[in-house]
């Protein structure tokens, strides 16, 4: 299996106030980036560009958020196939996919002429009605904790062991309703996480998820919420920004979305909130200040 990581030799540079900088040459860790070819039925659907580890996680979540499978069964056997370095070794960069018998293959409209880079999603789904559609689980409806939410982004943090090491990988995570986390995985692009996560649950038969938050280091992008629909997640929980998009179709699917997920604070694009608790009447009531 190929590295997640790779050494380089870098030159930190430090710049003073003055203008003068300061360097330093010393040994930097950074995410592995390499392409994976995908063959569906003998037939080349897409190279992917991904982080090595849990591929066959990758292409189960990549599939299904395709609409091409809906559980594990419909996956006949995965294998890695030769592919070779220059050395003779084995890269691990090709996998062959056999669908089960009566499962339809894929057509013409899915297959990708071009590179999946890793900033891109499925980017050939490109209307909301499409993707009502194609969807399997219809979402039921949760009310988030706002407690559970803002502690989601660290829980996620604790399980990035790569990202520890490098700064530069994005990460996704199922989580309880209450906060416990259940599958983490990382990758150099955003949307692979999410499908490494997918695919870790329609491979341990945990799809639909509707018991379940997907939380993403990444902004909440219209793919991830198509992702995420797709497989039944109730809930979205996303570090940084939400696009119009994202928001549209979160709202027509009927999942909580949110966004800016930081510190006590978030977002909330969709969905609804777990009503605030109320003090009993054995709670003191709050002091009463003469002014």
């Amino acid at each position: 299996m190929g590295r997640i990581t790779r050494n380089f030799a870098v030159t930190r540079v430090s710049v003073g106030a003055d203008g003068r900088y300061f360097t330093d040459t010393r040994a930097d860790t950074v995410a592995v980036e390499e392409p994976l070819e995908l063959k569906v039925n003998n037939t080349t659907l897409t190279t992917t560009m991904r982080t090595p580890g849990d591929d066959i996680e990758l292409i189960h979540g990549f599939l299904h958020g395709e609409g091409l499978i809906s559980s594990r069964v419909d996956v006949a056997e995965a294998r890695y196939c030769a592919g070779t370095d220059e050395q003779g070794q084995n890269t691990y960069n090709l996998l062959e996919v056999d669908l089960a018998e009566g499962v339809k293959a894929p057509g013409p409209e899915f297959i990708r002429s071009v590179t999946t880079t890793s900033a891109c999603g499925v980017c050939g789904s490109t209307s909301i009605e499409q993707i009502m559609d194609k969807q399997a689980h219809p979402i039921e409806p949760v009310e988030l904790d706002p407690q559970v939410v803002i502690s989601l982004p660290e829980k996620l943090r604790e399980g990035q062991k790569a990202f520890k090491r490098t700064g530069g990988i994005h990460a996704a995570g199922a989580f309880t309703l209450d906060g416990e986390p259940v599958v983490i995985r990382e990758d150099i692009g955003r949307h692979n996480a999410a499908d490494k996560v997918i695919g870790a649950l329609l491979l341990q038969d945990r799809l639909p998820a509707r018991d379940l938050i997907l939380v993403m280091s990444s902004r909440a992008s219209f793919e991830l919420v198509q992702k995420a629909a797709m497989a039944g997640f109730p809930a979205l929980v996303a570090v940084s920004a939400a696009s119009s998009l994202a928001v549209e179709l979160a709202r027509e699917a009927g999942m909580a979305l949110t966004g800016f997920t930081r510190g006590e604070r978030f977002n909330l694009y969709s969905g609804a909130l777990k009503p605030v608790k109320q003090l009993s009447e054995s709670a003191c009531p709050p002091a009463h200040l003469d002014v």
